[in-house]
């Protein structure tokens, strides 16, 4: 079986009371997000932060991993990139199902947090996952790959950030996700970072920051 390479961070393992796991983009790895949780441990405390290295070694940057390839990015097939969605879903799935029995926290005390990738991963696995986690944050992604109708098995809180000026995934993406999202049940909230683009920006972490209190220490 495969599984995921991971970095981790935060509650000492057994410790943990809640758990965030966080998802990379495109050519990235796990460190690369794994140090937000410096901008989250006195918000979350007894949380762990674990972040995985996505299956795939990235097609256009060998020293970085993707979930899937991106025909226009790296010459690869329409067909390449589906056949390699869906084997990262089954991995990720499992690897939940795993990190849950390591940190022994359930779904009702995890939340996911993605970029750009990492979001459109999350959007597709979470909402097929039969317990409900306490809510996802998408920042720089879309809803492209969202499932539909009776594949929905749970709806957490999303929240979605995305940069005004993104230049990889066009801002427009925000509404148009919300929109889908809400439309298929999910409780949404969006923010628009003014200025930035294909990152996270200070007052999007800020507006994540309090999602992630409000949904996993408050509720």
């Amino acid at each position: 079986m495969t599984t995921l390479q991971f970095e981790r961070a935060g509650a000492k393992l057994g410790g943990a009371r809640h758990l965030v796991v966080l998802l990379h983009g495109y050519g990235a790895d796990g460190s690369d997000l794994l140090s937000l949780h410096e901008f989250l441990s006195d918000v979350l405390p007894d949380t762990a932060f674990v972040a995985p290295n996505a299956p795939f070694r990235c097609t256009s940057n060998p020293f970085g991993f993707e979930w899937f390839p991106i025909p226009w990015i790296d010459g690869s097939s329409e067909t390449e990139a589906a056949v390699a969605a869906g084997q990262s879903y089954a991995i990720l799935n499992d690897w939940l199902d795993e990190m849950a029995d390591r940190e022994s926290v359930d779904a009702s005390r995890t939340a996911l947090v993605g970029f750009s990738q990492g979001t459109m991963i999350a959007l597709n696995v979470i909402p097929r996952r039969r317990e409900t986690i306490a809510g996802l944050v998408g920042f720089s992604g879309t809803s492209y790959l969202l499932p539909k109708g009776e594949q929905i098995l749970s709806r957490p809180p999303v929240l979605l950030v995305h940069g005004e000026n993104d230049e990889m995934v066009p801002s427009s993406n925000l509404q148009q996700s919300a929109d889908a999202l809400e439309a298929l049940g999910f409780e949404t909230a969006t923010h628009l970072s003014r200025g930035i683009g294909h990152q996270i920006g200070p007052d999007g972490l800020a507006v994540a920051r309090e999602f992630l209190v409000r949904h996993l220490i408050e509720s």
